[in-house]
């Protein structure tokens, strides 16, 4: 089922839909330092390469 409040705009990503939608059934995001104070600051491991 797609979550069309989120978007994402990784289109190499197997999730990414039309319209930039994710159509994961959830995701999961984290720190890539010790605290995030911006967007660079998060990776996301739902992230799985189209193919």
């Amino acid at each position: 089922m797609a979550m069309p409040n989120l978007k994402c705009t990784v289109d190499t990503c197997h999730y990414w839909g039309t319209g930039n939608h994710c159509a994961a059934d959830g995701i999961e995001v984290n720190n890539q330092s010790n605290k995030a104070h911006t967007s660079d600051d998060t990776i996301c491991q739902t992230f799985k390469p189209q193919g």
